[in-house]
């Protein structure tokens, strides 16, 4: 029986990667998009609906639950994040949705943690408390993420900017988070209650991470160590809340004292196949640099 998917945050960096890899399955995809406009792109997708969500307004989900029986559950990094997802779980339980993956993050769950793996743990715990059946993934920094805050710099400098010193991350392609998550929809039976690591297959420094993106566009280009407070003004420049600028630069301090250096396999034993390496994601995204 074909099932339908809905994904939310279905323009994001990875949700639409999710709906990309999920579109070649035999499923109805249902993006989930704050403005129709933006979702645009999505619709040339074969089996692919658009419904505009308002991930702040309980009513509005309804439509988009109906008849759903598999939800992928992304929700942007916001200062309500938490009501976001709290609303989402009750009307999946509403609707009686069969199954939740849900993107977390990777360190959701160390103890104390950070203040972004606490709320993402928190987010955990209602998908865990629903009574749905589900499984949790927690992925790294994401690679793409080089494109969507460093692509200007890049572009216009030959540089790109973050305060984390000679800390190594270990930085995973939103391709390998996709497939994974497909590949977990289309035998949940297998995967039910699990939570998986998900890393890059290497962890680098960012001078590393330069350096692979200089050799795949043949043109200088640099990293630039720069101070927490630079970053903190420029944070508040762009009038991001004060909780997530913290949150933000607590991240960047587990970056810089090399404690995102952790490396799993869970990407090639779920998927058979290896993850991206980052010289292979600068080669194929070089264009935006």
């Amino acid at each position: 029986m074909r099932q339908t998917i809905l994904v939310t945050g279905a323009t994001g960096t990875v949700g639409r990667e999710i709906i990309k890899q999920l579109a070649m399955q035999n499923a109805t995809v249902r993006a989930g998009v704050h403005s129709v406009i933006k979702g645009e792109n999505l619709k040339r997708l074969p089996g692919v609906e658009i419904v505009e969500i308002d991930l702040n307004d309980p009513d509005s989900l309804h439509a988009a639950f109906t008849n759903v029986d598999q939800l992928v559950l992304v929700t942007p990094l916001s200062e309500n994040q938490l009501e976001m997802a709290r609303n989402l779980v009750e009307e999946a339980k509403k609707q009686e949705v069969k199954y939740i993956v849900r993107l977390s993050a990777l360190g959701a769950g160390a103890e104390p943690g950070i203040q972004l793996g606490r709320w993402h743990r928190e987010m955990e715990t209602y998908v865990e408390e629903s009574g749905i059946p589900h499984t949790i993934l927690r992925p790294a920094g994401f690679m793409q993420n080089l494109v969507t805050y460093s692509s200007e710099s890049i572009k216009r400098e030959g540089r790109f900017y973050m305060p984390v010193g000679e800390g190594k991350v270990s930085y995973i392609d939103t391709r390998d988070i996709a497939s994974v998550v497909v590949e977990v929809l289309m035998s949940s039976d297998e995967h039910q209650g699990k939570i998986y690591d998900l890393t890059g297959p290497e962890a680098l420094s960012h001078q590393e991470i330069a350096t692979l993106l200089s050799e795949a566009t043949g043109k200088k280009i640099d990293f630039m160590n720069v101070p927490e407070e630079a970053v903190r003004e420029a944070m508040l420049a762009q009038h991001i809340p004060d909780s997530i600028t913290d949150a933000l630069l607590e991240l960047y301090a587990v970056y810089k004292a090399g404690k995102s250096a952790k490396v799993t396999e869970t990407v090639q034993e779920l998927t058979g196949r290896p993850p991206h390496s980052f010289r292979q994601f600068a080669r194929d995204y070089q264009e935006c640099f």
